[in-house]
């Protein structure tokens, strides 16, 4: 695999592996993003779990989660809900109107990607509850990720199961690319995945271009670019509209 730092051609903070740019966004039908720290500025919950007084707990196991060191990603989300309990969902709404934000160049690289045609898939570790939003604000087309429950207007430390099953991991995440893939009648080699936690690997994996954003170690090293200064929108310089 040839690697290639564009900071060589005046573009500090791109890593491209694997191939030569440019690239045209109209090759690609589908372009699927994390939501935590890629789409968005914050990880989710450990946002909420600041409500509870535990943030620096929570944000430990998440870290490590998504920097690989935690192999059962299913099992980490598990014990960070359950230390979610009793936290009103009051505090959620309050993430939302205080602290969440789209990362730079977010919505530049979603519009550019519906502006050629790509279809928008998001699919998150984190919550429902989040991803609705980020859904409607951006008119993302298909959305996977987990739902807390709730009793009494309370979160009860616990996730509701789905039709398609438990938890979104990245088992999870790689499996709803494909389906969508499958239901666009498209080939994974169509698609786009970015993302920055190791639980993004398998459904970058399994995509035409990956890219790390702002990534930890072992994603950045995988993927096929890397951008580590500046926005999502970087991508464009890369895979031009």
């Amino acid at each position: 695999m040839t690697l290639r730092t564009m900071s060589d051609s005046h573009a500090p903070g791109l890593v491209i592996q694997g191939f030569a740019p440019p690239l045209q966004l109209s090759a690609f039908k589908l372009i699927a993003f994390d939501m935590d720290s890629t789409l968005i500025n914050i990880e989710c919950v450990d946002e909420i779990a600041a409500a509870a007084g535990r943030k620096a707990e929570v944000a430990a196991i998440t870290e490590a989660a998504m920097r690989g060191e935690i192999t059962d990603y299913k099992e980490s989300l598990r014990q960070r809900v359950a230390l979610l309990k009793g936290v009103p969902v009051s505090a959620l709404h309050e993430v939302v109107d205080t602290r969440l934000q789209l990362n730079p160049g977010a919505e530049t690289l979603v519009r550019a990607a519906q502006a050629a045609g790509l279809k928008t898939l998001l699919v998150s570790g984190g919550f429902t509850f989040f991803t609705d939003r980020i859904r409607d604000r951006l008119g993302i087309d298909f959305t996977r990720s987990n739902v807390l429950a709730v009793e009494d207007g309370l979160l009860n430390g616990r996730m509701v199961d789905q039709p398609w099953g438990d938890i979104c991991d990245g088992e999870e995440k790689m499996k709803m690319l494909l389906a969508t893939c499958k239901q666009l009648h498209i080939d994974p080699r169509q698609a786009i995945a970015v993302g920055d936690g190791a639980n993004d690997l398998p459904m970058m994996g399994v995509s035409g271009l990956s890219v790390a954003y702002h990534a930890k170690p072992k994603v950045r090293d995988q993927a096929m670019v890397a951008i580590n200064g500046g926005g999502l929108d970087r991508l464009l310089e890369v895979v031009q509209p």
